[in-house]
């Protein structure tokens, strides 16, 4: 596979510095590959900061949970497609290194698309405890108590 390292970290870079969300893909991306370290997701940390970028760019704004369940729901939607290079630069990539592993990957995806759905549900009906419960879950338990 080609690569274009500069090219790629210019087009997170500028994604990261759009009006409304600066610092979100970037924060974004931090907050998936947690998940997938927690966890031991089998997905490539470049694709997940690659499609952080590419779904922060269409949002107006920036709120962890919410877009972390908006990422991880659309992540499990896409069902982990491969990405055509953003940046022109390079080949395409893939999030999983083969089928078995990505079929491991979704099951892990769908799961944690759940878990971040009812955490977000949980906080819009002020219910916090059961939102940092649910964030617990996702993150393996290793996200902090209050």
């Amino acid at each position: 596979m080609s690569s274009a390292p500069t090219a790629h970290l210019d087009y997170v870079n500028g994604v990261n510095q759009q009006a409304g969300i600066l610092g979100g893909a970037k924060k974004l991306a931090r907050l998936a590959k947690a998940w997938k370290y927690y966890n031991q997701v089998p997905i490539s940390s470049f694709c997940l900061e690659m499609r952080a970028a590419q779904y922060m760019a269409a949002q107006a704004s920036f709120s962890a949970a919410l877009h972390l369940g908006g990422y991880l729901e659309w992540l499990d939607q896409i069902a982990l497609a491969d990405m055509n290079n953003p940046t022109g630069k390079a080949s395409r990539f893939f999030a999983c290194s083969s089928t078995t592993i990505k079929t491991t990957a979704l099951s892990n995806l769908h799961t944690a698309a759940t878990r971040a759905r009812k955490a977000v549900t949980a906080e819009q009906a002020w219910n916090i405890r059961q939102a940092l419960d649910y964030l617990d879950l996702l993150f393996g338990h290793q996200f902090p108590k209050p």
